[in-house]
This record gives C-alpha cells, structure tokens and sequence, in this order.
C-alpha cells in the first residue's frame, strides 16, 4: 500500500538549480519522516538530508550533509503527503538519481547518522538529476 514517488528531476547546468517532489500514499511524512539520498553513477548511495523526528513543522530536526548545507533544504506540504527537496548553486558531480525514503516510525533518538539509509524502509523508484559543466 506504501508508495513513494519522486518527481521533478531533469537537466540543469551547473550553477543552476531544481526542486524535486515526493508523494506519498499510505502514509504520511509526518508519521514516517523522510530521509533523501542520491546515488551518482558508479558511485555509492549517500545521504543528502533527513528528518530525525517529528518538528511541528518547524524543520528543527533537519539534518543535511555536509556537502549540501546551506544550498538544500528540505520541506513538507500542510498534509504531510508531498514533501520537496529545494535544490541551489548545482555542481556535475552531483549528477545522481535522487531518492526519497522514509521510516516505519516516526522518532530517532539518540542516533549518530539519523540519515543512514538503513534506518528507511520505503523507498520512491528515483529521478534521475543531471548537472552539466
């Protein structure tokens, strides 16, 4: 019944910048805070940012790695069903396909790296972002 949907990659040039989309049915992100991550080619999956737990929508649980601090933020629709991934100053290597995932509960306490991959269990197909030069 859970479905994720990543939306709203595409071609940018470096510099540039994009917002993605997440959809979700059978959940919401409120309850399953959301994590995303990216994947570049021959590259590993990595961490771009996460909610650690419930904020009231203040985003005072945000985490952002440390490459995409202060160019990423991460907000969430009213209902908690679509969240999105504002994307600025873009450079090539982060040519990836982007993921949203979000967790069966809701809060992680005490948790070094609350934006491991390994804490999410449901995962969006992806879309892909291609940053040229």
């Amino acid at each position: 019944e859970v479905q994720l949907q990543a939306s709203g990659g595409g071609f940018v040039q470096a510099g540039g910048s994009l917002t993605l989309s997440c959809a979700a049915s059978g959940i919401t992100f409120d309850e399953n805070p959301i994590g995303w991550f990216r994947q570049a080619p021959g590259k590993g999956r990595e961490a771009v940012s996460c909610f650690s737990g419930r904020d009231g929508g203040s985003n005072a649980r945000a985490h952002y790695s440390n490459s995409v601090k202060g160019r990423f933020a991460m907000s969430s629709d009213s209902t908690y069903k679509t969240v999105y991934l504002q994307m600025t100053n873009l450079q090539p290597d982060e040519t990836a396909v982007d993921y949203c995932a979000a967790r069966s509960f809701p809060e992680l306490e005490g948790v070094d790296n609350p934006c491991s991959s390994l804490c999410y269990d449901y995962w969006g197909p992806g879309t892909l972002v291609t940053v040229s030069s």
